[in-house]
């Protein structure tokens, strides 16, 4: 079974964070559950840098293509009120994995990596044989992980979620000696890592490993 998801990042006026969330749990987030296919919606901030990511996930790569239009139209005013111009990426949904339920409070570290195209179904064996039981056994606080890919593209996206910005923090240090260890494995190079709040976790994506 594969899901698909679409994100859209956006530089949100630090002063806009709290209405722009509000309108995403309010607005968006009812507004796009209407539209046929769509599994859910997740959302989540850097309240220092003002960095927003929703992602919608879609039961079929055909349900997110015929959602292009209506959506669209629901991100321009979302955009609007964070004070942000929208990049959109779609994803296949390669991993998903719960260790137990999104508390209150949880925080997410998300990992950008790139490689050849042809060597993202290796990179998908590396993260679910071995990236995924290291956060599980190593990593303080962990909550869930999911990775995302585009195999036109070569890019891939790691977002693992803990309990608390207590737990992210304690192990930041444990997570980059398994990222490092992950992209020699995988043979795949990190392009940016960033931690965040998640403001909001109805992503609602089945279990996939």
């Amino acid at each position: 079974w594969v899901v698909y998801a679409r994100s859209t990042t956006l530089q949100a006026q630090l002063s806009a964070l709290e209405s722009g969330i509000a309108h995403v749990r309010d607005e968006v987030m009812p507004g796009i559950g209407e539209i046929p296919g769509c599994v859910g919606l997740s959302l989540l901030v850097d309240r220092h840098t003002g960095r927003c990511i929703v992602t919608s996930s879609w039961e079929t790569e055909e349900a997110m293509r015929a959602s292009a239009a209506p959506v669209m139209a629901i991100r321009d005013r979302a955009a609007e009120i964070f004070g942000g111009s929208p990049m959109v990426e779609e994803w296949e949904i390669a991993v998903m994995h719960r260790a137990h339920m999104t508390p209150e409070g949880a925080c997410a570290r998300v990992t950008w990596v790139k490689t050849d195209p042809s060597r993202i179904d290796s990179a998908i064996d590396v993260y679910r044989g071995h990236t995924l039981p290291g956060m599980e056994q190593q990593l303080d606080g962990f909550c869930s992980a999911s990775l995302m890919v585009n195999r036109a593209s070569g890019r891939a996206v790691s977002c693992s979620v803990y309990d608390s910005a207590e737990a992210m923090e304690r192990n930041r240090m444990a997570s980059a000696a398994l990222r490092v260890d992950a992209a020699r494995q995988a043979r795949v190079e990190a392009v940016d890592v960033r931690e965040f709040e998640l403001a909001l976790a109805h992503l609602r994506v089945p279990e996939l490993v």
